[in-house]
């Protein structure tokens, strides 16, 4: 339990970050080379190596370079992790919700049952 805490830790750390998110949905589409994740950005090849670095050290991210380019993957392991985290999340505020629910119709028919007997008085 307390891996998975740590795993989803990093994943959530590693997309907090706007390009990073963005990494991460071009590799959606399939792999590509740091040099083709870079174009959309404006900054350093150094600093875009920050963010895949980062993205690799949470598991989202696998890289292998063969001569002189690097290909990055999506793994979509972590991304399993913090689906069913999700879906636990989801079932319990769903479960929450639907207790409101009952809670605010058991009023409303308190609410009628009293306005009924204030008008039969």
């Amino acid at each position: 339990m307390a891996n998975q805490s740590m795993q989803l830790d990093h994943v959530f750390g590693a997309l907090s970050d706007a390009t990073r998110r963005a990494i991460v949905m071009r590799l959606c589409d399939g792999e590509a080379s740091v040099g083709e994740l870079a174009k959309p950005f404006e900054m350093a090849l150094p600093s875009l190596m920050k963010h895949i670095r980062i993205l690799e050290s949470s598991g989202l991210v696998a890289s292998e370079k063969t001569g002189r380019v690097r290909m990055c993957s999506l793994q979509t392991e972590a991304l399993a992790t913090v689906e069913v985290w999700l879906a636990a999340q989801r079932e319990i505020w769903e479960q929450r919700l639907d207790r409101l629910e009952m809670h605010v119709e058991k009023l409303k028919k308190e609410e009628r049952s009293n306005a009924r007997k204030r008008k039969s008085k």
